[in-house]
């Protein structure tokens, strides 16, 4: 795709402020000219491109949020989700290593550590000199964190780690794991956790069909020693990881726009060129119809991200607004993709054409921070007060 245009038919680009949309620019262009070229080799042959780590760090991508004094850009709600967008436009893999660095590792050091390991962790961090990934979900416990089977224990001035986590962004090429586990009284504890102890290995999990530029990896930890200057001195059990979360799928609600807009935009294109009986695709009824419905789930998804993204600068954000987000709009962008690569008809099985890489994607997007039918049960709770029964 040479160019793109996006979808604002709300003109919504009129309510950003002038530093939003100089954020918006200079990273649609860097997605532009240095990703989406490189994208579809990567994902067909299910490699990171490692190149980006640094050249995100320059540009201030990589933990956006962040206060400056430590290495961050201190944007803003809004412009982070700007980033996220504009990254998942290109690729969602590529948007989930972003979204870990920034959400999942460089936030909990910054929210929960201690002055001497945010000083250490988050320049290095923020420039890419360091990657990160985020310990919480087990090979069992996926959508119920709280089971988590992975003990630390105390021994001196040490801690002993051992468990699994599994379903790792970054994990086989990160530097450092933020790892969660319980202590002999069952409370949560993280853990800053150099990848380079004796005891612990990220092997990658390969055969994806979905995500294939993204690293995913399952931590292995038996007997992982670490100081006590590298527990999280702040945490408060499991509403520290849960609150990461959080971070992370605020950004999601804002990529899966952005994927979004990617297929929309290729869709259009293609249906206004190509050709059935002498007459454009575009105008036929039913061709009508789709792109419609895509354009309305498209603003709609917009002004959700918009509005969480003003109520979290605001600090009037909770879990229950991010649900209702990262919900419909991930939901809405996996139908949106698939009705794209309709369109694309036999093209659209190509990586020539974009829909079919997201719509793999999103399927994962749609699994994790969350699966869909979780995020019904905190949005359902939120609404009555009632807890959900589940199944008896």
């Amino acid at each position: 795709m040479a160019s793109f245009t996006e979808l604002d038919f709300y003109n919504l680009s009129s309510l950003l402020a002038e530093d939003d949309l100089m954020v918006r620019d200079m990273v649609r262009s860097y997605c532009t000219d240095k990703l989406m070229p490189i994208v579809a080799e990567h994902w067909e042959a299910g490699t990171f491109p490692t190149p980006v780590i640094k050249e995100m760090g320059e540009l201030g991508l990589l933990g956006p949020s962040v206060a400056e004094e430590y290495g961050g850009a201190g944007m803003s709600a809004i412009q982070y989700g700007i980033i996220c967008q504009e990254i998942e436009r290109v690729d969602s893999g590529l948007r989930s290593f972003n979204s870990v660095q920034g959400s999942l590792v460089m936030y909990p050091v910054e929210a929960f550590g201690s002055e001497e390991q945010k000083k250490e962790w988050l320049p290095k961090l923020a420039s890419g000199d360091a990657v990160g990934c985020f310990g919480l979900t087990e090979p069992d416990f996926g959508s119920d964190p709280a089971g988590m089977r992975t003990r630390c224990r105390r021994d001196g001035d040490d801690w002993i780690l051992d468990g699994q986590k599994m379903w790792i962004t970054n994990g086989s090429m990160a530097d450092m794991a933020i790892v969660w586990a319980k202590d002999d009284e069952g409370i949560v504890q993280g853990f800053i956790v150099e990848t380079e102890r004796e005891g612990f290995s990220a092997p990658e999990q390969k055969h994806k069909w979905s995500l294939r530029c993204s690293v995913t990896s399952e931590l292995v930890m038996e007997g992982v020693r670490v100081p006590e200057v590298n527990r999280l001195p702040n945490t408060s059990h499991m509403k520290s990881p849960l609150s990461c979360l959080t971070q992370a799928r605020y950004g999601i609600a804002w990529g899966a726009v952005g994927a979004m807009q990617a297929c929309f935009d290729e869709a259009l294109r293609y249906t206004q060129e190509r050709k059935i009986y002498d007459k454009p695709l575009a105008g036929f009824q039913l061709t009508a119809d789709k792109l419609a419905e895509i354009a309305t789930e498209i603003t709609k998804a917009q002004l959700l991200a918009f509005r969480l993204g003003q109520m979290k600068d605001a600090g009037t954000m909770s879990p229950k607004h991010v649900s209702m987000a990262k919900r419909n709009n991930v939901a809405k962008a996996l139908e949106i993709a698939h009705t794209c690569r309709t369109l694309l008809g036999a093209n659209g099985i190509t990586l020539e054409y974009q829909a079919g890489r997201h719509m793999c994607n999103l399927e994962t997007v749609l699994t994790y921070e969350g699966t869909h039918e979780i995020h019904s049960l905190i949005l359902g709770h939120a609404l009555s007060g009632v807890a959900p029964y589940g199944d008896r």
